[in-house]
């Protein structure tokens, strides 16, 4: 059973979130929260696996909520905002959220992203992919991969650089000649190596630290 706790100022949004996840056999609604305030004295009390966020709410914004909630726990933050174009978002990446949806998505889209945040995975909207990818691509690097990124194989790095342009497992599989299952791999190698928690953190670093140059392209 996954805990759930929504983060949301609008009672109408929470009642309507919660008829959604509750017809679910393993989703669990234990709490909701007004604002980034409640949110996390509520995360603290209740321990959800995962918590629905907004991003803009009265006291204290989503962002700021995720930020502390991902410092001090291991519950996980899947955002959800009306605007695609919201500026907070590309901060709620950095502060760790594992999934990012348009309130407008469909039912369905929400309860994978859930499951693949409790899982230890992330899920990002794919209208919101690109732009997410592009923001990070235009953000000064610091010029440290050659130490950072030293433990990955010649192999992981090609498998992250394919992240790093928005490929999915399957794509990547295709273009590397490799299956699936060892994609996963990799990737659960390089998250390991990288003391990261998914792979859009992943791909935060190899952007923040020059392996991944703006346009998707490796560093020399």
């Amino acid at each position: 059973m996954i805990r759930l706790l929504i983060a949301d100022d609008e009672a109408m949004v929470r009642r309507g979130l919660r008829m959604v996840l509750e017809a679910e056999d393993d989703l669990q609604v234990v709490g909701e929260a007004a604002d980034g305030y409640e949110a996390v004295e509520e995360a603290q009390r209740l321990h959800p696996d995962v918590v629905l966020m907004d991003v803009r709410m009265p006291r204290m914004d989503g962002v700021e909520a995720c930020r502390r909630l991902v410092a001090d726990s291991s519950t996980k933050v899947v955002v959800l905002t009306t605007f695609d174009l919201d500026e907070h978002l590309f901060a709620a990446v950095r502060a760790g959220a594992s999934g990012f949806l348009l309130k407008a998505s469909r039912p369905e889209d929400l309860v994978v992203a859930i499951r693949a945040a409790a899982a230890g995975n992330a899920l990002v909207e794919p209208r919101m992919t690109k732009r997410l990818l592009e923001e990070f691509a235009r953000r000064p690097a610091t010029p440290d991969a050659d130490h950072l990124f030293a433990d990955l194989t010649e192999r992981e790095l090609d498998v992250l650089l394919e992240v790093a342009r928005g490929a999915s497992n399957a794509e990547i599989a295709e273009r590397l000649y490799i299956s699936e299952t060892t994609v996963k791999t990799h990737m659960n190698h390089i998250l390991t190596k990288l003391n990261v928690r998914d792979r859009i953190q992943a791909v935060v670093l190899a952007y923040d630290h020059g392996l991944v140059e703006p346009g998707g392209g490796r560093s020399t």
